[in-house]
């Protein structure tokens, strides 16, 4: 009998601590769920519009036009453009994407020195020198750093274009040619995913072309319409806002 009772009172100290004990014991609950950000890798083609300005210095054997210039003539280009592009993106690490990404466009960009001439700013010169950009492409490498649907990118690469320069001299008449450029490109914007699919952008682009020659002709000296041999060098800078639409969907990635 003394057994049984000694039995029944440690079963019931036992019950009476077991919630005690219960209570120090750590509490384990699932970890809540992370959002899931976007993934910009993937191949994408797009379309894209805007305008440009143009820098040309024109140098000849008479050489700068003044002592704090270095060109014998120079004016700029203005004008609009549009093309087209295709890519492909990498997704690197957290947050990281490069790629690789071609370009293709048409243009309306062209200046001249006529208004300069009439005021005699480049004398002794008195013909007009003009140029026209017909015409482009690239081929660029990208980098790019994204916070979930927006990614500041980074662009650079090869330029090429064709370059309608026409010289014309007021007596002896006009020289026009098709200049085949090539030179480099770099610049950078923004994109955001306003889809799955559709990825608006916003870019600048610098072009450089470099410098193309006129050689004279024959044993005149001179070029076809009379004038000294000479040397343009050439920029643009580009802005545009695009539209690329990307396959597969986009699917979201979870972030860990």
């Amino acid at each position: 009998m003394k057994r049984i009772l000694l039995t029944t009172v440690s079963l019931g100290v036992l019950a009476l601590g077991s919630p005690a004990l219960g209570a120090d014991l750590p509490m384990y609950s699932k970890a809540p769920a992370t959002p899931p950000v976007y993934d910009w890798s993937g191949f994408y083609v797009g379309v894209f519009g805007g305008g440009g300005w143009g820098n040309h210095n024109v140098n000849d054997a008479n050489g700068p036009n003044t002592g704090f210039a270095n060109y014998t003539a120079n004016y700029s280009s203005q004008g609009g453009l549009g093309g087209g592009e295709a890519g492909y993106n990498f997704r690197v690490g957290s947050g990281i994407v490069v790629g690789i990404e071609a370009t293709g466009f048409w243009s309306d960009i062209k200046g001249s020195d006529a208004a300069a001439q009439t005021q005699g700013q480049f004398l002794p010169i008195t013909s007009v020198d003009a140029d026209n950009l017909r015409w482009g492409g690239t081929l660029r490498a990208r980098g790019g750093i994204t916070v979930d649907r927006l990614m500041l990118f980074f662009t650079g690469g090869w330029a090429f274009a064709d370059i309608q320069h026409t010289n014309s001299d007021p007596v002896v008449g006009v020289d026009q040619f098709t200049v085949h450029a090539n030179g480099l490109v770099a610049g950078g914007g923004l994109g955001y995913a306003l889809t799955n699919n559709l990825i608006g952008k916003v870019e600048y682009s610098y072009y450089n072309f470099g410098s193309y020659n006129r050689a004279a002709v024959g044993t005149t000296g001179l070029t076809t319409n009379g004038q000294l041999p000479y040397t343009t060098n050439t920029q643009y800078s580009i802005l545009t806002v695009g539209l690329d639409y990307k396959f597969g969907g986009g699917p979201v990635l979870a972030k860990y």
